[in-house]
C-alpha cells in the first residue's frame, strides 16, 4: 500500500516503485488532472501497451472479418459428364417451366411454400387480376393496404426475374458423388471436355458468376485419380484460354479429414500455377466438412482452423456435407436430414471456429427433390386430373421442405447452400428473398440510426468502438443486393447511403466519409 499522501514524491514507497524521475512524472500527471490521482503514470505502461498492440495486430491478421466480397447464395452441383457451357441457362429454363406448371401465379406459389400471410389470400382469377394491377400501378399503397399480397407478389416477381437473368450463381462441375467411379480413360475424357466447355462459356459469357470443379477426395484409394483429373482439366483449360481462369474459380476438396490433405492440395496448386504460367495464388479452393474428424481431431481439438491454415491462404470456404456427416455419426437414413441436432452441432462448431476469419460457410442440400412422380404415357396420353393433383402435391411438398431448410440455414447465419435440381432454384431464391424482405424495414431503421449516432460520435471526437455491429447491418444489405432480393436503388432509399458508400462495403469507410 502506498503512503497516504501518494502524490508526495519524497514518499519512500513511491520512490522505490517508480524511481525519482517517474515519481516526478506521476506527480505532474496527477496535478495536471486536478484532484484525479493515479498510481501508474502513462509512461510506465508503454511496455504493456506495446505487447497488447502486437497481440492485437496478430489477432487482426487471423480474424480480419468479412471482406464485403459477394458470396453466392448457393452452389449447384452437377455431374461432369452432363456439363455444357450453357448449363446455367438451361437450368434456369427448366426451373421456370416447373414454376409455370406447378405455381403459375403468385398466390398459388405463396400457398405452396407457406409464405407469411399466404393463408389469408383468396385464390381466384378475379382476385389475381385485381391484386396484380394494384401492385404494378401503386406498389407502395398496395404494400400498406395489403401487405401479405404485396409480399407474395414481390417474391414471385423477383424470383422469376432472377431465373431469367441469373438462374445460377455458383456451379460445381462434379467428379465425385454426382459422377461416380469410371474407367480412367472416360474420366480423362470428361476432364478435358469440361475444360473445353468452360473455355467456351468464358468466351460466350454464359458461365455463372462463380464456377469450379469438385475433385475426388485425397484418400489413398482415390488420391491419384483426383490429382490426375485436376491436372488434365487445368492443363486443357489453360491451353484453350491462354492461361486465363474464370473470375471466381474454385476447386472443391471433399471428405477432408487431415490438414496434410489440404497442404497437399496447396502444394499441387503452386506447382500447377508455375507449370501452366498462371498467376501465383490464382488457384483457390474450398473444403467439404463431411467427416467427424474434420470437426474434432484425434486429440479432441477443433480441427477447422488447422485445416484452413494448411491451405496457406488458398482456402476461401468450408461447406458442410449433411449426409456423409450424419452417416459417419451412425444416424440411420430415415433421420439423415438438414435439421437434425447432429448437423446443428457441427455447423455451430464450424461457425464459432471460423467466425471473422473471412472464410465463407456453406450448408448442405435437401435431397428430397421437387420432381413429379407421374409422367405421361409412352403413347402421349395425358395425365388424369387425379394424377396431375398428385404431381402438384409432391412438388409443393418438396418445395416447402426445401424452403424450410433454407430458412433454417439463414436464421443460423449460413447464407449459402447446395442445390441438386433445377426446380430447387425456385425455392432457393424465394427463401432467400423472403428472409431479407421480412427484415428489411427493421434493418433499414437500425442502420440509419446506427450510422447517425456513430457519425456524430466521431465528429465530436468520441471513440466509437462498435463498428462490427454496423458492418453486420451493412452486410445484410450487401447480401440482399448481390442476390437480387433488394435493388441498389431500394437500399439507397431505405438506408440513406450513397451508391459509393454501398459499393465501398465498409462501415468504417462510411464513417470516415461522413466525418469528412
Amino acid at each position: 500500500m502506498l503512503c497516504k499522501a501518494s502524490h508526495d514524491v519524497s514518499c519512500p514507497r513511491f520512490l522505490s516503485r517508480f524511481g525519482p524521475t517517474n515519481a516526478k512524472t506521476a506527480h505532474r500527471h496527477s496535478s495536471a488532472r486536478g484532484s484525479m490521482k493515479r498510481t501508474l503514470p502513462p509512461e510506465s505502461l508503454q511496455d504493456i501497451a506495446s505487447q497488447l498492440a502486437q497481440a492485437h495486430k496478430a489477432f487482426q491478421s487471423r480474424y480480419p472479418g468479412a471482406t464485403g466480397a459477394r458470396q453466392p447464395v448457393h452452389t449447384v452441383y452437377g455431374g461432369a459428364h452432363l456439363f455444357r457451357a450453357n448449363t446455367a441457362r438451361r437450368l434456369g429454363e427448366t426451373a421456370l417451366r416447373s414454376l409455370d406448371e406447378f405455381a403459375p401465379d403468385f398466390i398459388s406459389f405463396a400457398k405452396a411454400i407457406s409464405l407469411p400471410g399466404a393463408e389469408q389470400l383468396l385464390h381466384s382469377s378475379d382476385v389475381l387480376t385485381q391484386l396484380a394491377k394494384s401492385m404494378e400501378s401503386n406498389p407502395q399503397t398496395a404494400r400498406k393496404e395489403n401487405p401479405s399480397a404485396w409480399f407474395a407478389h414481390t417474391i414471385y416477381r423477383r424470383v422469376r426475374e432472377k431465373l431469367q437473368r441469373e438462374p445460377v450463381e455458383d456451379f460445381r462441375i462434379d467428379f465425385e458423388d454426382g459422377y461416380g467411379n469410371r474407367p480412367d480413360a472416360e474420366e480423362d475424357g470428361h476432364a478435358a471436355s469440361t475444360a473445353g466447355e468452360v473455355a467456351s462459356g468464358m468466351s460466350s459469357g454464359e458461365l455463372p458468376p462463380f464456377i469450379g470443379i469438385r475433385i475426388k477426395p485425397f484418400t489413398e484409394e482415390l488420391r491419384d485419380r483426383s490429382i490426375r483429373t485436376l491436372d488434365v482439366f487445368l492443363t486443357e483449360l489453360a491451353a484453350k484460354t491462354r492461361g486465363k481462369l474464370p473470375e471466381n474459380f474454385f476447386i472443391t476438396l471433399p471428405k477432408v479429414t487431415l490438414p496434410e490433405e489440404v497442404s497437399a492440395l496447396a502444394d499441387l496448386c503452386s506447382r500447377l500455377e508455375f507449370a501452366l504460367q498462371l498467376d501465383p495464388g490464382a488457384l483457390r479452393f474450398e473444403l467439404m466438412i463431411e467427416t467427424t474428424q474434420s470437426i474434432f481431431n484425434e486429440r479432441g481439438e477443433v480441427n477447422l482452423i488447422p485445416l484452413v491454415a494448411a491451405g496457406r491462404g488458398r482456402c476461401v470456404a468450408a461447406h458442410f456435407g449433411t449426409y456423409d456427416y450424419t452417416a459417419g455419426r451412425n444416424i440411420t437414413a430415415a433421420y439423415q436430414h438438414m435439421t437434425h441436432f447432429a448437423c446443428d452441432f457441427a455447423r455451430e462448431v464450424m461457425q464459432v471456429a471460423l467466425a471473422d476469419t473471412g472464410i465463407w460457410l456453406g450448408d448442405g442440400a435437401t435431397n428430397i427433390l421437387p420432381v413429379p412422380p407421374r409422367r405421361s404415357g409412352k403413347d402421349g396420353s395425358p395425365l388424369t386430373a387425379r394424377q396431375l393433383a398428385e404431381n402438384r402435391a409432391a412438388v409443393h411438398q418438396a418445395w416447402k421442405l426445401h424452403f424450410q431448410h433454407i430458412r433454417h440455414s439463414l436464421v443460423n447465419g449460413y447464407y449459402q447452400g447446395w442445390d441438386l435440381h433445377p426446380a430447387q432454384l425456385v425455392t432457393r431464391y424465394a427463401a432467400v428473398y423472403s428472409f431479407f424482405l421480412e427484415g428489411l424495414d427493421a434493418a433499414s431503421e437500425r442502420l440509419r440510426n446506427f450510422i447517425g449516432k456513430a457519425a456524430q460520435a466521431t465528429l465530436v471526437g468520441e471513440v466509437f468502438d462498435d463498428a462490427a455491429t454496423g458492418q453486420g447491418l451493412l452486410n445484410y444489405f450487401l447480401r440482399a443486393i448481390n442476390c437480387g432480393a433488394v435493388s441498389t436503388e431500394e437500399a439507397q432509399s431505405l438506408t440513406g447511403l450513397t451508391l459509393a458508400e454501398l459499393r465501398a462495403a465498409s462501415f468504417v469507410k462510411i464513417l470516415e466519409n461522413r466525418k469528412r
